[in-house]
């Protein structure tokens, strides 16, 4: 049995942590024992999965401190001060780590720069893998690090066809090494079991409740909430009685509500928080509207996809146009201009019972993106000798 280690040292719960983990399960569950899944706790970060990863066979690796709850979470600043505090804490338990097991295969998700100057110093006897995600900055040190270590990387991963091109053209890495790996984003014992839950808490104490707009997501600025309700504000001119949920949590929160309030737009615009469930809400919800500057496909329109809710997206990078095919999967609207997304938002009004074909390409789409096909083709990279 090969052992594989997944490094993903994490602060917030952005998509990586759970394509991190969805990844780990599916080796595990599809691999017939091939494989034996740990997961590396570099200060307390993964203890809240604890029982999820005993219930799929995947071994928590624990180093001694557990500072993970003092770890500043939010702002640019004092997050890449916490993560620095992770690289200094993790260097020598990392060391002997590798040096001791020698994993078969070594998986890196978040926080990579430190095992790949390990790995450029010491040769490790382990197969490392670096997954990309996201939009990457192509900034100088980290052309740098990647351009230096991609002789000692046995493979790199990328979540969209586009950003592998992207790489490809940038001559970063050998093209040879480098492969398209969809994210493990849709367990389908997991949504048969969540889209029975009505969550009807909230769905009761509004009018409209089945018929509203729905968006989900951090409030960050990555998911550019602020021109979304700027957009709906201005579409609820001429249609007063829609509604847009949107879940989620993050430091923005204050200032999208006061936007709210300014606009006058409270009993039409509500923001519910985060939740562990979104399928009872997708079920009941007209379209999904994404609003990101960026994404790496964009874990939410999967997952309404499979969920058949129309989708209605920015054609931000590096994702949603190659999901959504082009727009003949759903929507696409250029990001941050002014009418784009309400006008979108009006053509979807008029055109709703004629987009049948689109909801079925999406839904198709989405079929990728399972546990059970995500294990299929990183089996076969972890396979691949050349």
């Amino acid at each position: 049995m090969k052992t594989i280690f997944y490094w993903s040292p994490c602060l917030t719960k952005v998509g990586t942590i759970k394509s991190t983990v969805n990844s780990a399960i599916a080796l595990s569950k599809y691999s017939k024992k091939k494989y034996k899944v740990k997961i590396i706790n570099t200060c307390g970060e993964w203890d809240e999965h604890t029982d999820i990863f005993k219930k799929h066979n995947i071994d928590l690796i624990e180093f001694k401190y557990k500072f993970f709850p003092y770890l500043p979470k939010n702002g640019f600043l004092k997050s890449r001060i916490s993560y620095l505090i992770i690289i200094l804490f993790s260097f020598f338990p990392l060391y002997f780590l590798l040096k001791k097991d020698k994993p078969e295969f070594f998986i890196m998700h978040l926080l990579t720069s430190l095992p790949i100057i390990l790995n450029n110093f010491f040769n490790f006897q382990t197969k490392f893998i670096l997954r990309i995600s996201g939009f990457p900055k192509l900034n100088i040190l980290r052309k740098f690090l990647w351009n230096n270590s991609s002789k000692n990387l046995f493979k790199i991963t990328c979540p969209t066809k586009d950003l592998l091109t992207q790489l490809k053209n940038e001559n970063i890495f050998d093209a040879n090494k480098m492969f398209y790996l969809q994210d493990a984003i849709i367990n389908i014992q997991d949504y048969i079991d969540k889209i029975k839950i009505n969550d009807q808490n909230f769905l009761n104490k509004i009018d409209n409740y089945n018929n509203y707009f729905l968006a989900v997501g951090r409030l960050t600025k990555q998911k550019n909430y602020p021109y979304l309700i700027s957009e709906f504000s201005n579409y609820l001119k001429e249609n007063k009685k829609e509604i847009l949920l949107i879940i989620g949590d993050g430091e923005e929160k204050d200032r999208l509500n006061e936007m709210i309030r300014e606009k006058n737009i409270s009993n039409n615009i509500f923001i519910l928080g985060k939740t562990d469930n979104v399928y009872p809400y997708m079920k009941k919800a007209k379209a999904l509207i994404l609003s990101s500057l960026w994404e790496e496909v964009g874990f939410v329109i999967v997952e309404a996809a499979f969920s058949n809710l129309f989708v209605i997206s920015s054609d931000c990078p590096n994702g949603p146009r190659e999901f959504l095919e082009n727009g003949e999967a759903g929507y696409l609207f250029k990001s941050n201009m002014q009418n784009e997304l309400k006008n979108k938002i009006k053509s979807f009004t008029k055109e709703e019972k004629n987009l049948k074909k689109s909801r079925f390409k999406a839904k198709k789409n989405s079929s990728n993106y399972t546990l059970f096909r995500h294990h299929l083709c990183l089996t076969k990279i972890l396979a691949y000798e050349k």
